[in-house]
């Protein structure tokens, strides 16, 4: 992918297919953060109608939200609770906890839920690390952002989606959490010692794997699963939180306007047909990017354009909307980059700039940031990713998605 930089065992930006029965599973082919994803809700107002309320709403937002690496969630599972949510996932939370509605699911990849979960196969550490986590950001570059359709490039595409230009949004990029992080250790400290009894080979421990059909590799699978379940149910709870906060600064009408577009899924391992063969599809820091020769597997809404996809740039720059196109199928397994992808490292990032001045900055160019750590802002600076429209422009000529609309940034949520 044009997003490609340096992660643990895959880079991040990289698919890999492996035969789903004879083939080998891989946790540095997923990642650390399974199932991280972005959901785009479009909040039906304006932004000249949003007017000065950007403030207060990003505040409501903010105080909504947790944010950072220990803070607690939304909402507090009991174990029970908990298990329906890794077993199910997003149709838990809007069936039993009652945060959003049908229309939700049915416009999240796979219906907010991947099959195959076994709560059983997720460590009491995992549980741990997760049972507090439902409906928190997280940090990282991980954000909430608030941004405006600053253009539309593919009306019919648009119009499928139901954007406009001026329009304010929301983009959601969050995962699992703890839960998902802790399911990823657990299964590469199995895998290791085993490696060598398999008879495979590998030039960098980092790529520990098992094969799909043994005990280790469906162990890895049900939990997998189980973190992603965990992951589109805190994207979930985040998008709820985002209605409640709108409800709140702009009342209940507003609030009832708020849809969602779409939620893709990054970092996952996902049993799919392509070529005529059933295989396992590695995506990390790739998206799913199906086109409409895919029909069958969208919302109905999608048929005819693709599946939507969500390429985030920087807190400074914007985001963009594409569509799946049917090219994509051979040249990419059907998959499209998950962001802009980094330039510099974190700690590169903050030798060149401090977070104080990084605000004033982004707020001089009418951003408003809600950030609890200065650190964490420095270290996603802008200037620390790649161009975001010359990586998108890549993924359009390259025939794997077309662009639908550029997002600009208005306020920015992050832990």
């Amino acid at each position: 992918m044009p997003d490609i930089h340096e992660g643990y065992g895959f880079p991040v930006g990289t698919v890999a297919a492996t035969d789903a029965r004879e083939g080998v599973v891989s946790p540095g082919g997923v990642g650390y953060d399974i199932n991280c994803g972005v959901r785009l809700l479009a909040l039906g107002v304006g932004r000249a109608e949003l007017g000065a309320a950007v403030g207060p709403l990003m505040d409501e937002i903010a105080r909504s939200v947790p944010t950072g690496t220990g803070r607690g969630g939304a909402v507090a599972l009991g174990r029970e609770e908990l298990e329906r949510v890794l077993a199910r996932g997003s149709p838990a939370v809007v069936r039993d906890l009652g945060l959003g509605d049908e229309r939700d699911l049915a416009h999240t990849e796979s219906g907010g839920r991947l099959d195959g979960a076994d709560p059983a196969a997720v460590s009491e550490r995992a549980r741990t690390r997760g049972a507090g986590q439902l409906g928190s950001l997280g940090a990282g570059n991980h954000f909430l952002e608030l941004q405006v359709v600053e253009r539309v490039l593919d009306p019919a595409g648009a119009a499928a989606m139901g954007l406009r230009e001026g329009e304010v949004t929301a983009l959601i990029h969050s995962g699992s959490r703890g839960l998902g992080h802790q399911v990823c250790t657990d299964a590469v400290r199995r895998m290791e010692p085993l490696i060598a009894g398999w008879g495979i080979r590998l030039p960098d421990r980092q790529l520990a794997c098992a094969p799909a059909g043994s005990p280790e590799g469906r162990e890895y699978l049900a939990a997998m699963a189980c973190a992603a379940n965990f992951a589109w149910s805190n994207r979930q709870v985040l998008a709820h939180r985002v209605r409640e906060a709108v409800r709140r600064v702009l009342g209940d009408a507003a609030a009832a306007g708020v849809r969602q577009v779409y939620d893709v899924a990054h970092n996952i391992a996902k049993p799919e047909e392509h070529g005529g063969r059933r295989v396992l599809v590695h995506r990390k820091g790739a998206t799913r990017a199906f086109g409409p020769g895919r029909a069958g597997e969208l919302p109905e809404d999608f048929a005819a354009i693709g599946q939507p996809v969500f390429v985030p740039g920087s807190m400074g720059t914007g985001s963009w909307v594409l569509r799946g196109l049917d090219g994509g199928e051979e040249r990419s397994l059907a998959s499209a980059c998950h962001g802009a992808g980094r330039l510099m490292s974190r700690g590169a990032a903050r030798r060149r700039i401090g977070g104080r001045e990084l605000r004033r900055e982004l707020e001089a160019a009418g951003i408003a940031v809600r950030c609890a750590s200065a650190k964490g802002l420095a270290e996603e600076a802008p200037f620390a990713y790649k161009d975001v429209d010359r990586v998108v422009a890549v993924v359009e000529r390259a025939g794997i998605a077309a662009r639908v609309a550029r997002l600009r940034p208005i306020g920015v949520l992050k832990g």
